[in-house]
């Protein structure tokens, strides 16, 4: 039976997943939409609670007439399909490569630096204080599918793997600088340099007391005042993935 209804309580459920921090936390479910990501979220494995198509469209899903599904999305008249899922939460970071985010307000450039990880082969992505909801509808967005592949999870400056490496504007040494330093430390098993990048909000930074943490501090040699968090991720990562690899 296709949805005609725009009242249908499952697409209410579904706008306030979308529009409601607070919802997706006490239900731990969040909306993905359109076919690229849940392309992603099938080939990573995870399977939707519930998940839905235009009618007409030729997609699996709970078959809903396409301007009532529009009026459940985030994407508009273009939506041809969206799905819920259960949010995945590590129990802790972790190592080989992991990426700290503190006070990252924007879950843009939280999604933005999820795919960067991804792309750069970063183990884990852990959330500090302050940091934007990667299971929001821009957070997914921005992921392009990345946060159905890495590990998630919530995490303290202590809790965090391997070297801590504080990214902080011209402080410390360039980060180009910085890769010897970081050899120090070896994994037993896997025989690879483990640390974890620790990356503030563009215009705050990471507190004082987060960087006395750090084993070190470096910068990333620009002519302005700083970098958004997702393009110190990405520019970070090429350095310490090209950099990094054992001898």
């Amino acid at each position: 039976m296709t949805i005609t209804s725009h009242h249908n309580q499952k697409l209410k459920e579904i706008r306030k997943l979308r529009q409601r921090r607070r919802w997706r936390e006490r239900s731990g479910q969040f909306v993905a939409e359109g076919e690229d990501l849940l392309s992603s979220a099938d080939a990573s494995g995870w399977v939707a609670i519930e998940r839905y198509a235009a009618a007409g469209s030729g997609l699996p899903g709970i078959e809903v007439e396409p301007s009532v599904l529009a009026s459940a999305s985030g994407l508009g008249s273009g939506t041809r399909t969206l799905a819920v899922y259960e949010e995945r939460w590590a129990p802790a970071p972790v190592g080989p490569l992991c990426v700290y985010l503190h006070g990252v307000h924007d879950p843009g450039n939280v999604g933005a630096v999820l795919r960067s990880a991804q792309a750069f082969g970063a183990s884990s992505v852990a959330l500090g204080p302050g940091t934007a909801d990667p299971y929001s509808p821009k957070g997914v967005r921005a992921s392009m599918g990345a946060i159905f592949s890495l590990p998630l999870s919530r995490a303290d400056p202590d809790s965090l793997p391997g070297e801590k490496i504080a990214l902080v504007p011209h402080a410390g040494v360039p980060l180009d600088e910085l890769w010897r330093s970081c050899r120090t430390y070896v994994n037993a098993i896997a025989k690879e340099p483990e640390s974890t990048l620790m990356i503030g909000a563009e215009r705050d930074g990471l507190p004082d007391e987060v960087v006395a943490r750090a084993d070190h501090v470096a910068h990333i040699p620009i002519r302005t005042d700083s970098l958004n968090a997702a393009m110190t991720a990405t520019i970070a990562l090429y350095e310490l993935t090209r950099r990094m690899a054992p001898e």
